[in-house]
């Protein structure tokens, strides 16, 4: 076939471009393509390479691009073979039109699937910026349009995120980003070079496609990609690296990165205030929270971020990005917002927060996202993760702002748990007012007494369910009970010995019914179980309800098992109840009743 084509291309070579027909063309083509399916790859690139071709390739040669990649698939990476079709690729790059070169590869770019995508990206690269560069300064949407193809295709591919995933790289995600920066550089240069972009409209296009893709590449792969390993393998971090690529990127191209982080807060006011705000934004939410991640958790870019924001400032706005990456299921994006969250905390002094950020609605959303976490994330060290930072939360309140607070996540987190963790966090605050002599008291006296009726108190009377609530419960006695005891009955600065004939009525008389009504429930089922283990079903698979959660299918002797449990958490309210009772006792008996109230327990 080699033979056929020397002898066809000799035919050609005489005429000119105007003189070629299509079905010469055609001929040219089939024939070029035989030689590549037989690999006679040296006939093929004799004939690019041969001067006396150049008029006849550089008119059909673009449609060549094609079969040598089908040709290079074909191959086994790294080959003498696959080397010899990159040569004849750059050897059109350099004799066709680069607008139909530049054609011919995106087009074989885009089309490819599966695990060639990488192989085919990281060999085409280098022709595809010859071509850009080649094209002059009309570039702006060749530009735009290689990089879209190229970030659509990378996104076809998983991110790996443990550090065996990454050190494999098993679909070469991780070249290709590595591989993207060098490819982008002379295009940034091209920008930061011009003394004045506003007076070359081409050069403003050209920045606007890079820093489109740019912020695409913050939202993948970077928002899902693992930046924290040990510190042993930083070096190797290849995400790391394309990182600090991007974040250069952005900077040279002249982007303020502060305008970038506030300017959804200004588009969350603008919506609120009913403003128009565009639909197409090159700065997503995701893109964006990233950002922030990448400058507050690793200080890639800090270089450039000037320290004129407060620490309290940087929180705030901090938030809107937050709240975006806590809102997602995904490991590593909740990972980002904790981590996010927790580096802009700890740059604030403790009790510096001012109630009034309760108002901000970015605020109240991540402590609603931080509940969630906490309550709903089935990935154990993110759940524990939340609630370290909804105690950092805590801590960098001011007093109000934790009363607020307290009071808030009461009323709404609806999980017994939850609750629990607040109304022992008020027991602290509690103890550190006791214990000082501050003027702020707001967890004594009367600004306390609303707080101590909300967390002593029973939903649903003795009707409410122990089990459910068996957290919030033991949490409310074991207060009652510290209180009882570190507050004198004669000073009374809690205000408890004044409110506890309310506390007797909402708290102590409902739970003491709801104990009575809950055990003889669970006896009974004890019991009813007990009697089917003696039954001929006794290895029969059952349903039980415990806590008002149904529990998966289980066999009498398990359902029993679960019933004792539950006889034991009783047990054990009954017991700090009574003790409580018996300190009241014991307290109120040395102190006059006109002095704290009327009480049963006088």
């Amino acid at each position: 076939m080699a033979a056929d084509l020397q002898v066809l291309i000799q035919k050609f070579q005489n005429l000119s471009e105007d003189d070629l027909k299509e079905e010469d063309t055609n001929v040219f083509l089939v024939s070029c393509q035989k030689c590549l399916e037989e690999e006679e790859l040296t006939a093929v690139l004799e004939i690019i390479q041969d001067e006396k071709n150049q008029a006849f390739v550089r008119n059909t040669g673009w449609n060549l691009i094609g079969p040598i990649t089908k040709c290079i698939l074909t191959n086994e990476p790294g080959n003498d073979k696959e080397k010899t079709c990159l040569q004849m690729i750059n050897g059109l790059v350099q004799l066709c039109n680069p607008k139909e070169i530049l054609l011919g590869v995106l087009e074989q770019i885009d089309e490819a699937t599966g695990d060639p995508i990488c192989r085919i990206i990281l060999l085409f690269l280098q022709p595809l910026q010859s071509v850009l560069l080649k094209l002059g300064n009309k570039k702006a949407y060749s530009v735009g349009l290689s990089l879209s193809t190229l970030h659509s295709r990378i996104s076809c591919l998983p991110v790996p995120y443990t550090v065996e995933q990454i050190k494999e790289d098993k679909y070469s995600l991780c070249r290709c980003c590595l591989a993207l920066l060098p490819f982008v550089q002379p295009f940034v240069d091209l920008i930061s070079q011009t003394p004045d972009i506003t007076k070359a409209p081409d050069i403003q296009e050209i920045r606007k496609e890079l820093l489109t893709f740019c912020f695409s590449c913050l939202k993948f792969p970077l928002l899902t990609a693992q930046l924290k390993l040990a510190e042993d393998d930083v070096d190797e971090m290849p995400f790391c690296v394309f990182a600090e690529g991007i974040m250069s990127f952005l900077v040279s191209l002249g982007e303020s990165l502060p305008k970038v982080l506030l300017q959804h807060i200004h588009k969350a006011e603008s919506l609120e205030n009913g403003d128009h705000v565009p639909e197409k934004e090159t700065y997503t939410a995701d893109a964006v929270a990233c950002l922030s991640y990448l400058l507050f958790v690793h200080h890639i870019g800090m270089d450039a971020f000037p320290f004129v924001f407060g620490p309290s400032f940087v929180l705030t706005s901090n938030m809107e990005h937050i709240d975006v990456l806590l809102k997602r299921t995904e490991e590593s994006l909740l990972s980002k917002g904790l981590d996010l969250l927790e580096h802009s905390l700890l740059r604030v002094d403790n009790e510096s927060l001012h109630e009034e950020l309760l108002d901000i609605k970015a605020f109240g959303q991540v402590i609603q996202d931080l509940v969630k976490v906490v309550t709903l994330c089935p990935i154990e060290h993110l759940r524990k993760k939340g609630l370290s930072m909804l105690q950092l939360v805590i801590d960098k309140l001011c007093v109000e702002g934790k009363y607020r607070l307290f009071r808030c996540l009461l009323k709404t987190s609806n999980h017994s748990g939850v609750e629990g963790y607040v109304i022992h966090n008020i027991k602290n605050q509690i103890d550190f007012a006791l214990k000082t002599d501050t003027p702020n008291k707001w967890f004594l006296g009367t600004r306390l007494t609303p707080l101590l009726h909300m967390v002593l108190s029973l939903q649903e009377g003795a009707e409410t369910d122990l089990l459910q609530n068996s957290d919030r419960i033991m949490a409310s006695l074991n207060l009652l009970r510290y209180l009882v005891i570190k507050d004198d009955e004669f000073s009374n600065e809690t205000g408890v010995w004044t409110e506890l004939h309310k506390i007797e009525l909402q708290f102590l008389k409902p739970l003491h019914t709801g104990l009575n009504m809950s055990r003889a429930h669970y006896e009974a089922e004890i019991k009813s179980t007990n009697e089917k283990k003696k039954g001929p079903h006794s290895k029969t698979v059952c349903s039980v309800t415990a806590g008002g959660t149904k529990l998966p299918d289980m066999t009498p002797e398990m359902q029993l098992q679960v019933l004792q449990s539950a006889i034991f958490t009783f047990d054990l309210m009954e017991s700090v109840l009574a003790r409580v009772e018996e300190l009241i006792e014991v307290k109120l008996k040395s102190a006059p009743e006109e002095k704290i109230g009327s009480s049963k327990y006088v």
